[in-house]
C-alpha cells in the first residue's frame, strides 16, 4: 500500500518537473526576445526623437565640426547672393567714420565705381587721406578730396562728391593705370612727380589700414 503511494507521489513529482521544465525552456526564450524586441524598438524612437530635435535646433557645434541649418529658399531680399565683395563698404564706411569724413556716406559708391573701373576699392580714398584728410581740408565747396587738376594755384572743383568719385576713378584708370602706372609709386611718379617718396608711402599705409 505504502510502495504504491509513494509510486504515484514520484509519478506525479516527475511529471510536475517536466511540466515545469518545459515551461521554463519555452517561456524564458519567449520572453527574452520580447524584451530585446521592445528595448530595440525604445531605442529606435529615442533616436528618431533625437533626430527630429537636432533638425529643427541649431545646435552649438563642438571644435572642428560643420553644422549646416536649412534656409529658406526664398528671401524678402536686397541682393540674390551674399560674398566677400559686400564687405568692402563697411571697411570703408568705418575707416572714414573714424576720421569723421564727410566722405563716409559714399562709401558704397566708392566701391561701385572702382569696380566700374577695374580699381582697387581702396585707392581714392586713400589716395584722398594723403591729400585731405578724407576731404576734411577742401578748398569751400569744391568736393575736390584729391587734389585732382591742381595747377599751380588754380584748383579743379567739382558740383559734388559724387562727381569726384567718378571722375578721379576714370582718370585714374584711363590716364595712369591703362598707360602704365599700375604701382603707387608709378603713380606717384606723374600724379605728385615733386614728391621725394612720402606720398606713396602715406597712400600705400594708408590702402594697409584698410583691410
Amino acid at each position: 500500500m505504502k510502495s504504491t503511494l509513494f509510486s504515484r507521489e514520484e509519478n506525479v513529482g516527475f511529471w510536475k518537473n517536466l511540466i515545469l521544465a518545459t515551461v521554463f525552456f519555452v517561456i524564458t526564450p519567449l520572453t527574452l526576445g520580447i524584451s530585446l524586441f521592445s528595448l530595440f524598438s525604445l531605442k529606435s524612437n529615442v533616436s528618431a526623437k533625437k533626430t527630429l530635435y537636432t533638425s529643427n535646433l541649431l545646435v552649438t557645434p563642438e571644435s572642428g565640426v560643420k553644422v549646416y541649418a536649412s534656409l529658406p529658399t526664398k528671401f524678402p531680399s536686397i541682393s540674390e547672393q551674399i560674398t566677400s565683395a559686400d564687405a568692402r563698404p563697411e571697411i570703408l564706411k568705418q575707416y572714414m567714420e573714424n576720421y569723421g569724413s564727410p566722405l563716409e556716406p559714399y562709401a558704397g559708391l566708392i566701391v561701385q565705381t572702382a569696380d566700374k573701373y577695374s580699381l582697387d576699392f581702396r585707392l581714392i580714398t586713400a589716395i584722398a587721406q594723403q591729400e585731405s584728410n578724407i576731404c576734411k581740408v577742401i578748398p569751400p565747396e569744391s568736393y575736390n578730396c584729391w587734389g585732382w587738376g591742381i595747377t599751380g594755384k588754380d584748383s579743379l572743383g567739382f558740383s559734388s562728391f559724387q562727381e569726384g568719385i567718378e571722375t578721379v576713378s576714370k582718370g585714374l584708370k584711363s590716364d595712369y593705370i591703362d598707360k602704365g602706372y599700375t604701382t603707387i609709386n608709378k603713380i606717384m611718379s606723374k600724379y605728385t612727380p615733386q614728391s621725394n617718396g612720402s606720398w606713396a608711402n602715406g597712400v600705400n599705409a594708408f590702402m594697409s589700414d584698410m583691410q
